[in-house]
């Protein structure tokens, strides 16, 4: 076949070299230029796979296929001329999962999917079972292909972008976790995000299972469109599946058969919204008969995901958390209903039509200074300047150093952007690993 490969990013470089290794003509497509993008360009030239940097060419079009990376939009020019040709195009997550056999099981959802993937993967291996994190956490499923055995369970994080442009992909287990507004300027509407992460269970079969959140109105109607197998999780009710009564994790099956997992206070990460992650990945390694003396000791000994409420230092009795993957609002909603102590809040970054007013209960509760970065540190001063002490700063250093000064002992210093990280760095990852950096030099 022909392939071409729209993007140069990680899941496109891994895209290519499978087509490549599975004997296929490929050529890859990127808009940056060489110089941009020179990892990927020398990557591609150890294999001598065709390439072109700073646009996109009709070439792409001579394919039997087009396989597109993430975040390439239903309205980009190579998705239209391609449609008006005829000629198919999917996505990175669709082209691997064609070339695997292995059971997988797919996370996705606003937040916390990062979490959850991460932490259904341990599960699974604290159990003895072969497992792999992928997908949109890091390792695309394309560099899994041919790399694994057929027995190795795959955890996939799924994002919007990757389910739009999904045909085939059949996950046994999916798992959708919440759905709050975000990547609308992808998407178009809320409605049309909705349908993409809808999409994760769009193939299943009734002996498939949808791990669905009965609390999120977005997400629990899902339930009547899908042919898969349901369970709930929930944090506010009795469901089939799993919810909290009187501070204990219950399970509940089909037949209503009801067994107590653990208390939440024995999880070993904070918050409701992880006492949510938690069931949900329960609920996806009951699935794979994984008994619940396994599930406890492993939601005991987990300690989290690198960017998302990770703990740096204790530094003059302050404890420094990183949440740099908070590039949202909803997601550091989560953040500041996390902790029982004072918060001195950084926040920042580059904004996608946030409102700041849904964090004014928890900003009121729990949070005692705000020091305000980035291209929203003045949409962020201005809403909460007259009730918080609100402090503006240049850089990131200058940030932590604000923030130290404010913090006392037993205080929190939380920087949870709220924002996306483009205004100032490349992505979320490096924006977090500049903040651990500097905090650590404090």
């Amino acid at each position: 076949m022909k392939i071409s490969v729209i993007g140069a990013a990680l899941s496109g470089i891994a895209a290519a070299e499978l087509a490549h290794r599975k004997g296929h003509d490929v050529f890859v497509s990127e808009a940056k230029s060489a110089e941009a993008a020179s990892d990927a360009h020398a990557r591609l030239g150890q294999h001598a796979i065709a390439c072109e940097f700073g646009g996109h060419t009709d070439r792409v079009y001579d394919a039997d296929l087009i396989v597109v990376s993430p975040g390439v939009p239903p309205s980009h020019a190579v998705r239209v001329e391609a449609e008006r040709r005829g000629i198919e195009l999917i996505g990175e997550l669709e082209y691997a999962s064609r070339q695997l056999t292995n059971p997988i099981i797919a996370i996705t959802g606003t937040n916390g999917k990062t979490t959850t993937t991460a932490l259904t993967a341990y599960i699974l291996q604290q159990s003895g079972r072969d497992a792999v994190a992928a997908g949109n956490i890091g390792t695309p499923l394309s560099a899994l292909v041919d790399a694994i055995t057929p027995q190795t369970v795959i955890v996939a994080e799924c994002s919007s972008y990757q389910l739009d442009t999904i045909t085939s992909f059949r996950p046994h287990v999916s798992m959708i976790l919440n759905i709050t507004p975000d990547h609308l300027s992808y998407h178009g509407t809320f409605s049309q995000y909705v349908e993409s992460k809808w999409k994760i269970a769009s193939n299943q079969q009734a002996n498939d299972i949808v791990i669905l959140n009965a609390d999120d109105p977005a997400v629990a109607p899902a339930a009547s469109a899908v042919r898969s197998s349901v369970r709930f999780f929930s944090t506010t009710r009795e469901v089939d599946g799993a919810f909290i009564r009187g501070g204990e994790i219950v399970l509940r099956d089909q037949q209503h058969t009801e067994e107590i997992l653990m208390s939440l206070r024995r999880l070993g990460l904070p918050g409701v919204h992880n006492a949510a992650n938690s069931m949900a990945a329960t609920l996806a390694a009951r699935a794979f008969e994984v008994r619940n003396e396994n599930i406890r000791d492993s939601l005991m000994s987990f300690s989290g995901v690198e960017h998302r409420l990770e703990n740096v230092r204790i530094h003059k009795g302050a404890r420094f958390v990183n949440d740099s993957k908070a590039t949202n609002v909803n997601a550091t909603w989560y953040a500041l209903s996390s902790y029982d102590r004072p918060i001195v809040w950084i926040a920042g970054g580059r904004g996608d039509s946030n409102n700041y007013a849904e964090l004014d209960g928890l900003v009121a509760a729990n949070v005692k200074s705000i020091v305000c970065i980035g291209e929203e540190a003045e949409a962020i001063f201005n809403h909460w300047c007259t009730t918080k002490r609100c402090v503006k700063a240049e850089t990131m250093e200058d940030a932590i150093r604000i923030a130290s000064e404010m913090a006392l002992a037993d205080d929190v210093v939380l920087f949870s952007p709220a924002c996306k990280s483009f205004d100032m760095f490349a992505n979320y990852e490096e924006r977090g690993r500049a903040f651990k950096r500097l905090v650590a030099a404090l």
